[in-house]
């Protein structure tokens, strides 16, 4: 693990995780492993989030999901070192398979799309094409996102649990002490997604 903070906001972010003492944290991802788990899956970490896990890969802790949650995973913090790939594919698959079930049971359908196909089945389907080409959001911890693309950093940290989407922080940095502390929002406080699709559910 990194000790030292640095000037990018991952590694800052896994610094003040390590302050935290709240997981155990263990040697960050090396460059094959980054290759490996990008190729497998089909997507880039961005900058700050590869620097995150560069610095130490955070594993899982006793664990109690905010109550009305469920999840299809176990734990919080993705394993993505020695996981269950099809864990891992759940996790990854999260925020489109919510949007899904909006279209399926809500009758949800985004502006931008168009008009909505008069079944459910075919809305679906539609609506699967469509999520194929918004850009990835990548599992931070539990139901927190960030984007995928490397080249890009600082962005928002999200919840995201269907269409229920709500800023968790300015980036990783500030998004450890959001989560893990009970440390109280600055008044200038005020993140700005900026990556499509996901940006207009905030």
């Amino acid at each position: 693990m990194t000790t030292a903070e640095g000037t990018n906001p991952g590694a800052r972010a896994l610094h003040r995780l390590a302050e935290l003492g709240c997981c155990t944290i263990e040697p960050g991802l090396t460059d094959a492993e980054f290759a490996r788990i990008e190729h497998e899956h089909g997507f880039e970490f961005a900058d700050d989030h590869r620097a995150f896990l560069a610095a130490g890969l955070p594993v899982n802790s006793p664990f109690e999901p905010e109550e009305g949650v469920t999840y299809a995973w176990e734990k919080p913090w993705p394993e993505w070192r020695n996981g269950n790939p099809d864990e891992l594919r759940e996790q990854l698959d999260w925020p489109t398979g919510g949007v899904l079930w909006a279209v399926e049971r809500h009758g949800h359908w985004p502006p931008a799309w168009g008009a909505r196909p008069d079944t459910p089945e075919a809305a679906v389907e539609a609506a699967r094409r469509l999520l194929a080409d918004v850009p990835r959001m990548i599992p931070v911890y539990a139901h927190r996102f960030l984007p995928a693309g490397r080249g890009t950093s600082g962005h928002p940290v999200l919840s995201i649990y269907g269409t229920d989407m709500i800023y968790y922080g300015t980036d990783l940095a500030d998004y450890v002490d959001r989560e893990f502390t009970e440390s109280e929002r600055p008044e200038d406080w005020s993140p700005r997604a900026t990556v499509p699709f996901w940006r207009d559910y905030l």
